[in-house]
């Protein structure tokens, strides 16, 4: 049976490695085993943060949308909890839209909020 020569398939994978580790500080982008290691580390932050990225992205609307309603003396929790009993089913990201964008018609959907809590 003849052996395996593994050179092209080798090389590749190193290839591969070092193409995406360019850019990379120091031995990390220059040897091999080093960025193997780096790049192993850097798909993993890569597939953390793009969970993450939903996160804060979250996070960002809430603090647009709480600060708008602030502005009608509403507080976030108050604001959204006005808009459910009232009906109205905007998302948040729609919401914070409109809080940066729509000064105007946030403070409409905020009195329509007031109204449907003190009912």
């Amino acid at each position: 049976m003849a052996r395996v020569k593994r050179s092209v398939n080798a090389r590749k994978k190193r290839r591969t490695v070092m193409s995406r580790a360019k850019g990379y500080y120091g031995a990390a982008s220059r040897t091999y085993k080093h960025a193997k290691e780096q790049v192993q580390h850097s798909l993993q932050y890569q597939y953390r943060d793009r969970r993450n990225k939903k996160r804060e992205i979250r996070s960002l609307w809430i603090t647009r949308i709480n600060a708008a309603a602030r502005l009608n003396d509403l507080s976030y929790s108050q604001f959204m909890h006005g808009l459910k009993v009232a009906g109205i089913d905007l998302d948040r990201k729609v919401l914070a839209q409109m809080a940066y964008e729509d000064a105007e018609s946030f403070a409409e959907l905020a009195a329509i909020a007031k109204k449907a809590l003190e009912a």
